[in-house]
């Protein structure tokens, strides 16, 4: 039966004990001390992690590229059973590293990340003398909506004779297929740390490693089909820490019911102070799903209303979104249908048919293309050009999810200081 390896991808180390007792707990076997937490406290959470679980297996997730053997030989004295060192690694580092790991009582893990042909480059490191080969799809990968690499893993399963272990993006509803295509060591990180419940993550993860299927959203990985659902899970707070602040629109306000999220691909209106012609002509070229967003330069005069709201509505618009004006909008409110706008006024103008539709348009500063999503709550709204899309929105799942986790550690006592440890990493000057 395959072996859970939890990742203690995290930068505090407090935290990473506390999760790892509560994932063991759960059923993980393994415990991996992960690179960013190698990275932040040294080979000290290597010796910690070994002294908290003197009976488990240990993983340093080094990912060592050069001078193989000191690095084993600093990951093994500190406690690790187990030391990764890259697959884009020299022959020679690997070799060094294989006769480091023999020398001081640990076995050596090539990570295959971003490895070219990583079949052949299995069997290469095989000779070698390695003990496990790792199949790893980044978390950069991950995002891009990459799918479960399970084919490639089947063939390194058949074609090599050490133990496979497969790392990347792996939850409690694809671990199962991991299983059975062949992998003895099943790695997860997210899919348990993202959660409040950490043992109970572990443990649905361990039982779909043992056939039992599983159904959650936990950590799921969104395609360009499954965009709208995506997006429709997160706030726009979560998209802008994700996408690094970018695609904030200024100056509008949002004239919606309480709770209520916009979510849809945009299609682009310019026109002019009153002119309502393009806004509604707009209407009848709209897909569903779309979000009517107009261009009026921010001036006074509504150029859009509660007829153009039900015109819309019928044709399975999610939202309208407008540089200017718009009025009815108690009507609009009362129709479930979220508006956002500079100002709302009374007076309506006249459509006189300037202006353009599906053109590249800038509304509170922000640029939008038709195509673009546009996102909006009662926090405001975010555009994400269409080529982002899908890494955006698995980004802003992550972000999601993470916080989850953040906000049980609050609940049991701490703090959102002590959790992330802020005045540690503050900068010193």
């Amino acid at each position: 039966m395959p072996v859970l390896q939890v990742a203690l991808d995290l930068m505090q180390l407090n935290r990473a004990v506390e999760i790892a007792r509560e994932a063991v707990d759960g059923g993980a076997d393994w415990i991996e001390v992960g690179t960013p937490l190698i990275k932040s406290e040294g080979a000290e959470a290597i010796r910690t992690i070994r002294r908290e679980f003197p009976g488990r297996k240990i993983i340093a997730d080094t990912k060592t590229m050069d001078v193989g053997s000191f690095e084993v030989e600093i990951a093994a004295k500190a406690g690790a059973d187990v030391v990764t060192v890259l697959g884009l690694a020299d022959d020679a580092t690997i070799s060094e590293a294989v006769m480091a790991g023999r020398k001081y009582g640990a076995e050596i893990m090539v990570d295959m990340i971003n490895v070219r042909d990583r079949l052949e480059r299995s069997k290469q490191v095989e000779k070698l003398g390695v003990g496990y080969i790792c199949l790893h799809m980044g978390i950069d990968q991950q995002m891009k909506g990459e799918g479960a690499p399970t084919e490639l893993l089947s063939r390194i399963v058949a074609e090599t004779s050490i133990p496979v272990a497969v790392a990347g993006g792996i939850t409690a509803v694809t671990a199962g297929q991991y299983a059975e295509a062949g992998a003895t060591d099943i790695i997860v990180g997210g899919a348990i740390l993202k959660t409040a419940d950490i043992r109970g993550a572990a443990r649905a993860v361990k039982e779909s490693i043992q056939g039992v299927k599983q159904s959650t959203d936990l950590g799921k990985k969104y395609s360009e089909e499954g965009l709208f659902e995506a997006f429709s899970r997160v706030s726009t707070c979560n998209i802008s820490d994700a996408y690094h602040k970018q695609g904030i629109v200024h100056g509008l306000r949002p004239y919606i019911r309480d709770g209520t999220r916009m979510v849809g691909r945009a299609l682009t209106v310019q026109t002019t102070n009153g002119d309502w012609a393009k806004p509604v002509e707009a209407i009848d070229r709209a897909k569903k799903g779309d979000v009517i967003v107009i261009d009026v330069g921010g001036a006074p005069v509504a150029v859009w209303g509660e007829l153009a709201t039900c015109s819309a509505m019928v044709m399975g618009c999610t939202g309208v979104v407008i540089d200017g004006a718009i009025r009815d909008i108690d009507d609009i409110r009362a129709m479930g249908f979220p508006a956002f706008a500079r100002t709302a006024v009374p007076n309506a103008g006249e459509p006189k048919g300037y202006g353009g539709i599906g053109i590249e348009i800038t509304i509170g500063g922000q640029p939008v293309r038709t195509g673009d999503w546009i996102m909006g709550d009662e926090s405001g709204l975010v555009v994400v050009p269409k080529e982002h899309a899908v890494e955006v929105a698995n980004r802003a799942l992550d972000v999601h999810e993470r916080e989850d986790r953040t906000r049980e550690e609050i609940m049991r006592g701490s703090t959102l200081s002590k959790v992330n440890e802020l005045a540690k990493w503050e900068p010193v000057r």
